[in-house]
């Protein structure tokens, strides 16, 4: 499958990494698994975009520098194939048998479980804050309002086909990813978040929780690109 360039520096802004996504999204053929994965990532950071200028985040500044971090860990995960949270999606990418709603699930899973906690953490760290002060947790969640939607959506999309009931197969995978949800799995995050930042200044420690992080989440990216 074609490789994926990271950018030669971080991006600086949202509109920066929206034009980093269209890129790959360019550069790749629709079938790959990590082109799927970035077509519903490059959806919801156009939303968050235009959210942050209408005032639904209380602290649009923070969430700015967050929405940027996040974009930055999986510009590298994209660029790296043996970056521990790219493994499954690098890996399997091109393989026979499985369906566009496993890898951008599998790759939510990976950008959510093991990224955003990094991310949260450093934006907190950069701005002198900490995940719990002010209106970070709310406007975390109001994230999960617009995820929501995206994963309902790319549900549907797959759902719906005509195929689905009376095809081995898709059935299989409906059945398969049923039980992954955006909510839970940021829920996860946010607790994660916590503890990491609750070691960030002990670095064996961190390692140790990163190390662990890294591998359970792999796994679990891992199930859902099994083929069926």
């Amino acid at each position: 499958m074609p490789a994926v360039t990271a950018p030669g520096a971080p991006v600086t802004s949202v509109a920066g990494a929206i034009a980093q996504m269209e890129a790959i999204e360019a550069a790749l053929p629709a079938a790959d698994g990590l082109a799927c994965f970035n077509r519903m990532y490059l959806d919801v950071t156009r939303q968050v975009n235009s959210r942050l200028r209408q005032g639904f985040f209380a602290d649009p500044v923070f969430m700015t520098d967050l929405d940027v971090a996040f974009a930055n860990l999986y510009f590298a995960a994209a660029g790296a194939a043996g970056a521990p949270a790219a493994v499954p999606l690098a890996e399997q990418r091109a393989a026979a048998g499985i369906e566009p709603i496993q890898f951008a699930l599998a790759g939510m899973n990976a950008h959510i479980n093991h990224d955003l906690p990094v991310a949260m953490v450093s934006t907190c760290t950069a701005l002198g804050t900490s995940p719990e002060a002010g209106s970070h947790r709310a406007d975390y969640q109001k994230v999960d309002q617009l995820l929501d939607a995206a994963e309902q959506s790319i549900r549907q999309s797959f759902e719906s086909a005509a195929e689905l009931a009376v095809d081995r197969h898709l059935s299989a995978v409906a059945s398969l990813v049923a039980n992954w949800t955006i909510a839970s799995a940021r829920d996860l995050a946010w607790n994660n978040c916590l503890l990491l930042w609750a070691v960030r200044d002990d670095p064996v420690a961190r390692g140790l929780f990163l190390d662990t992080l890294a591998t359970s989440t792999a796994l679990a990216s891992r199930m859902l690109l099994v083929a069926v």
